[in-house]
């Protein structure tokens, strides 16, 4: 009975997204919805797109492991990356009317800057999509009774998602998000309640929580231990704000104020809903304590699942697998869309030369299917768990693409030159730690590449420099948009 409940809203989700592909007529409409998305939308869309399979199940087993302290990449780093965007970055990126994060680069630092960034942001998703993908293969395998295997799953999962993706672009992503973000609420506080009933009330959770010290969120007064911590925690918190997909979320937006405010909810919204499923795993630790023993030293991401599927009614396991579903599809979508958009504008258009706009949509398709291929093979061999997945995925775009981004909105005397030198000095700094450096480092990889990336930066901008630079564009972004668009006109021949 569940998997067919299961199939009926996947089927239901499949077929608004491809009602969502009627109105998408050009790459402006696949790429950032035609920039027509209301509040309530934008603020869906970026909840739904960061609720994903790492929250529902990857985050509430490392809380299990680790108690907050072991998550302060992902709630407390990817929820302030999305306020931060929206306070810091939402508004100058708006104005500039670009197509993806790629075209910034490009416009303020030139075509190299582009296409390295774009390499690297590129690369990021395949850790956070095979996640997803991965999960897809889990639930699949759950619902049905392992009638479904997880490999099967996955390539289900994926080329459903893919159905509506390809065809529906941004537009179909954001109105699905938008129904998707309800399934997620009413589902986690439906199924939260379910599980409260179960073990006497909220209170005796976080009682007992407490007590085993699962809350103590700060490191210990210990060099080593603070400079993990803060490693840990800019991760996501820095190396999330150069993404696609949440550069999508900006530009599809109706007005630069709903580009800030919505992006601001979103992730304020996505903080308060992630602690749900930390506090349903916790409550198994209390309901089933042999099932939670036993799966912690095998595949601590079934907790959950298992949970609802022992101990929940039928209706309960609707909802849950709902918002579960919800989650992943919704996270998914978006995060097959912004790596196939980037990939198309900023890598293949300036190899492939001047392309119609139908042509072009038609590439973007395409680049979506084959990315789909890559990642669920990616998920295939992947053996990092799922919170592993995502976390990883943001080092590369921490330690390459988060210092330009930054320096070009903020610091008016960066300069291509020193771009180049933050992108080289950061990636050849994280990987020498990675791959030549301890097992141990007492400054992590991708901290050691930050810090290089920003000595770049500084060092190049402000030694002579080697490589033309044109300060007037840091200029257009502290303006608005009709300076911006008549800057662009003007000044689009001379770009280096």
């Amino acid at each position: 009975m569940l998997l067919w409940f299961v199939i009926a809203y996947w089927a239901i989700s499949v077929g608004i997204g491809l009602w969502a592909a009627t109105r998408v007529h050009t790459t402006k409409d696949f790429a950032v919805a035609g920039r027509h998305l209301p509040f309530y939308m934008v603020t869906a869309t970026v909840f739904a797109t960061w609720f994903g399979s790492e929250t529902v199940l990857g985050i509430p087993a490392t809380f299990l492991n680790d108690g907050l302290a072991g998550v302060v990449s992902d709630p407390f780093g990817s929820s302030m990356c999305l306020i931060l965007v929206g306070l810091f970055f939402a508004a100058p990126l708006y104005r500039m009317n670009l197509l993806t994060i790629g075209d910034f680069y490009r416009k303020r630092f030139g075509r190299t800057a582009e296409a390295l960034t774009t390499i690297a942001i590129v690369i990021s998703y395949l850790g956070w999509v095979g996640a997803q993908i991965t999960a897809l293969g889990l639930v699949f395998n759950v619902v049905s009774g392992g009638e479904i295997s997880r490999l099967a799953g996955m390539w289900i999962g994926s080329g459903t998602i893919l159905i509506y993706t390809i065809f529906g672009g941004m537009w179909a992503v954001a109105i699905t998000d938008f129904l998707q973000m309800i399934v997620i609420v009413l589902g986690m506080l439906w199924i939260g309640g379910e599980v409260s009933g179960m073990v006497g009330g909220v209170d005796v959770v976080i009682a007992k929580a407490t007590e085993e010290g699962k809350f103590a969120f700060w490191p210990a007064m210990d060099a080593k231990e603070i400079i993990g911590f803060v490693a840990a925690w800019i991760t996501m918190m820095f190396g999330s704000i150069p993404q696609q997909d949440v550069f999508q979320r900006v530009q599809s937006s109706k007005t630069e104020k709903i580009a800030v405010w919505g992006s601001v909810l979103g992730g304020s919204l996505y903080f308060v809903f992630a602690f749900v499923p930390m506090f349903l795993a916790y409550s198994a630790t209390l309901i089933t304590p042999e099932m939670v023993a036993e799966l912690t030293e095998s595949d601590p991401q079934m907790i959950l699942p298992r949970l609802v599927m022992d101990k929940a009614p039928l209706f309960a396991q609707v909802m849950f697998f709902g918002a579960l579903l919800s989650a992943i599809k919704s996270c998914a979508s978006a995060t097959l869309l912004a790596p196939s958009v980037t990939f198309t504008e900023n890598l293949l258009k300036p190899m492939m030369g001047k392309m119609s706009d139908r042509k072009m949509l038609l590439t973007m398709r395409i680049v979506t299917l084959s990315f789909t291929v890559l990642v669920t093979l990616y998920a295939m061999y992947s053996k990092a768990s799922i919170f592993k997945m995502v976390e990883n995925a943001y080092q590369i775009t921490l330690v390459m693409a988060f210092v330009p981004l930054a320096c070009g909105v903020y610091w008016r005397r960066s300069t291509n030159q020193g771009a180049l030198l933050s992108i080289f000095f950061g990636v050849s700094t994280w990987l020498t730690v990675l791959i030549g450096g301890p097992e141990d480092p007492f400054i992590p990889a991708q901290l050691a590449g930050l810090i290089a990336s920003a000595i770049g930066m500084v060092a190049g901008s402000l030694l002579p420099q080697a490589i033309p630079h044109d300060h007037e564009i840091h200029d257009m972004l502290r303006h608005g948009h009709a300076a911006a668009q008549t800057h662009h006109v003007a000044s689009a021949p001379h770009q280096h």
